[in-house]
């Protein structure tokens, strides 16, 4: 009797470790094969449910308040790729709109409504700058400027131009070289600075590129315009 039911309790306990044996291999395939039929991006748990995982606006990390919209600016990456510009969940500019260009790439959003106004570039390694000073000066109040570099956005300025940019909230307008990188969000009434602003210098000892610095990446929350 002894034996017999020892030889039970090793029936028992092999099957027991076949089925788990078989619930992993089952459940290694599952996941193989829903990793492959969406081209290698990884599933979540929740995905897996069919329960989609809610993005944020622009793509950000954090989602934004109410009476706030939501942007993203990224400069160019030295003179290969372009910048990119989004602001409440609709990219503005970019490579694949085919609207920007080197140097200084701006779009105008009215800050009560978060519509777009216009989009702009301006050359300025060989452009004409009268350009650029009467665009800023035709801004009107209450709208927020976005601005983005490529390549070269400080051969061309000058002081009025740097003097423009400041009065939309700039800080970091002033110390804007050849060459360097600069992401800045501000608008025309604020009153003081912007809080949305990078710059970083063009410098060999820390490039990232050979000529060109790291691109800028800035992120946030931008309180719609009361009246």
């Amino acid at each position: 009797m002894g034996d017999a039911a020892a030889a039970e309790r090793r029936v028992g306990s092999g099957i027991i470790r076949f089925l788990a044996l078989f619930a992993t291999l089952l459940g290694c395939w599952f996941i193989a094969q829903t990793y492959f039929e969406n081209g290698g991006r990884s599933i979540s748990l929740r995905s897996w449910l069919g329960q989609q995982l809610p993005q944020n606006k622009c793509g950000n990390q954090r989602s934004c308040p109410t009476k706030h919209f939501a942007f993203k600016i990224i400069s160019g990456a030295a003179n290969v790729v372009g910048p990119s510009i989004c602001f409440n969940d609709e990219v503005l500019m970019s490579n694949v709109k085919n609207n920007i260009g080197r140097g200084l790439n701006i779009a105008l959003v009215n800050g009560t409504s978060g519509k777009l106004l216009k989009t702009a570039s301006f050359d300025m390694y060989s452009g004409d700058v009268q350009q650029l000073e009467t665009f800023l000066q035709e801004i009107k109040d209450g709208t927020v400027i976005l601005v983005a570099t490529y390549d070269d956005a400080a051969t061309k300025m000058n002081g009025k131009t740097r003097e423009l940019f400041s009065e939309l909230g700039s800080s970091y307008i002033n110390h804007l070289g050849f060459r360097d990188n600069w992401v800045f969000l501000g608008a025309k009434g604020l009153q003081g600075k912007s809080p949305f602003e990078e710059h970083i210098k063009n410098d060999q000892k820390t490039n990232k590129y050979d000529g060109w610095p790291e691109l800028l990446e800035m992120e946030g929350c931008a309180p719609m315009k009361q009246y």
